[in-house]
């Protein structure tokens, strides 16, 4: 069996844009006809671009390999141009080609993904959401300002929380101290402070104990400024207090680590076995959030996950992107003995079931883990087709000015 054929498609995701405005999504066929569906998430170009990206290491690397072969693929990519180093791009892109082998090699010997990465472990994965605004906030404002609003509302949060509760969420993730810029880290004033913990409070009790909180920061903070909302977090006992300083300085995400009760989560923005290590190795985080479709794919994922085990971490993958990526992650999770909670695009309905053939299966709170072979999912073609990335401007995630 040899790879014959690589085709991408660029989507727009419309408003509301939940797992961002636009998905890039591949598709390998091998000589025998078999399909394999892959993602690419958070490359920092125009989507196009590395739609090419993708398709110019199919034509060099790709084409003519066995998909079987993962392990001499992966390492002939990620030594492309005597590299050898865990970049965001390069890995972004293999991460996309690794994934759709695996859905190949899954549908060759027609298993799951999870069946040859040890087998099941969990018969149904338990599942979180973004405070996403509600339905009529979203009428009545921008939908990207509606999102940061609703994070840093101390009434409109509450109430969210309440609803993602009756739906059968026990866990919910919110950022109190939005917005984002892109000269974080910043130490947040006593204002800001002061409402983030309140936005907190009142959340907690609007649901009580029947709902993890996950407090979901961006990084925006210095080691001080996180330690001193960490002391105000303790007391309403989140289950995890995210990326509290930029990934780039591991020391000083331990020091964050170590000066709080609160378990820190990271990984978003880290590719690859050889960053997760060091996160490992200074102790500073207890959490991992591998995102799959850039950490380097499947197989990286399930070894990272290994590394975490050994040091009693746990993995909970981070997913802000199209439903290629939650089926790579679904897998991994299934046959992770240290899973926590899997990030969901709220119960996976919307544009995100219309791009697959059958949606995602939410119930009562869990995802439920498919039987199909590879990935369990399918891209539904036509509708990746006829809704293509048109926009030559890029969405503004972060603000590019000092706030």
């Amino acid at each position: 069996m040899k790879i014959a054929d690589v085709k991408t498609y660029v989507v727009a995701n419309p408003p509301p844009h939940y797992g961002g405005e636009y998905f890039v999504f591949l598709k390998l066929t091998t000589d025998d006809r078999i399909e394999g569906f892959g993602e690419a998430y958070g490359v920092p170009f125009h989507p196009n671009t590395v739609a090419r990206m993708i398709e110019d290491f199919g034509e060099r690397y790709v084409i003519g390999s066995d998909p079987f072969k993962i392990e001499r693929l992966w390492r002939i990519i990620y030594s492309s141009g005597f590299t050898q180093h865990p970049d965001l791009t390069l890995v972004g892109v293999l991460s996309a080609i690794e994934m759709a082998c695996w859905d190949i090699i899954g549908k060759a010997l027609n298993q799951p993904i999870y069946n040859l990465l040890g087998g099941q472990v969990h018969e149904r994965l338990r599942s979180y959401t973004y405070l996403y605004p509600a339905p009529d906030d979203l009428a009545a404002t921008e939908d990207a300002l509606a999102v940061a609003n609703v994070f840093g509302d101390p009434e409109r949060a509450p109430k969210r929380a309440a609803q993602y509760v009756q739906q059968g969420f026990t866990a919910l993730k919110f950022d109190p101290v939005m917005p984002m810029s892109a000269f974080d880290p910043r130490q947040l004033s006593l204002e800001a402070l002061d409402n983030a913990e309140l936005v907190v409070k009142n959340v907690r009790e609007a649901v009580g104990n029947k709902c993890d909180l996950l407090i979901g920061t961006h990084g925006q903070m210095t080691t001080s400024s996180a330690i001193r909302f960490a002391k105000r977090l303790e007391q309403f006992d989140p289950l995890w207090f995210e990326e509290p300083v930029p990934p780039e300085n591991v020391e000083e995400m331990a020091r964050v680590a170590r000066s709080t009760s609160i378990p820190v989560a990271s990984g978003e923005r880290l590719t690859t076995k050889y960053e997760f290590v060091r996160l490992l190795e200074k102790q500073a985080v207890a959490i991992l959030q591998p995102a799959l479709g850039r950490v380097g794919g499947i197989l990286e994922a399930k070894k990272i996950a290994g590394m975490a085990e050994a040091h009693y971490a746990e993995i909970a993958p981070h997913l802000y992107c199209g439903p290629i990526e939650a089926a790579a992650n679904i897998q991994l999770d299934t046959c992770s003995p240290n899973f926590l909670v899997q990030e969901s695009i709220e119960t996976f309905g919307g544009f995100h079931a219309e791009i697959l053939e059958e949606p995602i299966k939410w119930e009562d709170g869990y995802i439920i883990p498919p039987t199909k072979p590879g990935l369990g999912v399918e891209l539904n073609e036509e509708v990746a087709a006829n809704n293509p990335y048109t926009e030559t401007r890029l969405f503004p995630e972060m603000v590019d000015r000092p706030i």
